[in-house]
């Protein structure tokens, strides 16, 4: 059962709703809890309805326990990351472009920027 509720314990969830919510509103939340459940049926539903067609067939094939991230343990997956052997790196080959002429390389004057037309001379 989803939760680990069995139906015991649905039984006295029952009996004690019964004895908090009263006889009179009883009914009013029952038929509320009843529209949440159809609502979320329909939701879980038409989420698996929109993933097999997003998916395709083999939506069939794939099995979702796998995939429950409460399977997996952070130490587990820090500890096969670190054993694994490491990759080796590959050195990046770019071309090596040959320096140019210094006729060719463009002249930079620096020379101090022009006063701004308000601008008060400094002392």
């Amino acid at each position: 059962m989803m939760f680990g509720l069995t139906p015991e314990k649905i039984l006295i969830i029952g009996v004690i709703a019964a004895f908090i919510i009263g006889p009179q509103r009883l009914p009013f939340y029952a038929s509320k809890l009843a529209a949440l459940v159809r609502q979320a049926k329909a939701f879980i539903t038409s989420s698996q309805q929109r993933i097999k067609e997003e998916i395709g067939p083999e939506a069939d094939d794939i099995d979702w326990r796998k995939l429950d991230p409460r399977r997996f343990d952070p130490r587990q997956i820090v500890k096969q990351a670190l054993l694994e052997p490491d990759e080796p790196v590959r050195p990046v080959t770019t071309p090596v472009r040959a320096a140019a002429p210094v006729a060719e390389t463009a002249r930079v004057s620096i020379s101090p920027p022009a006063p701004a037309p308000n601008a008060v001379p400094e002392p």
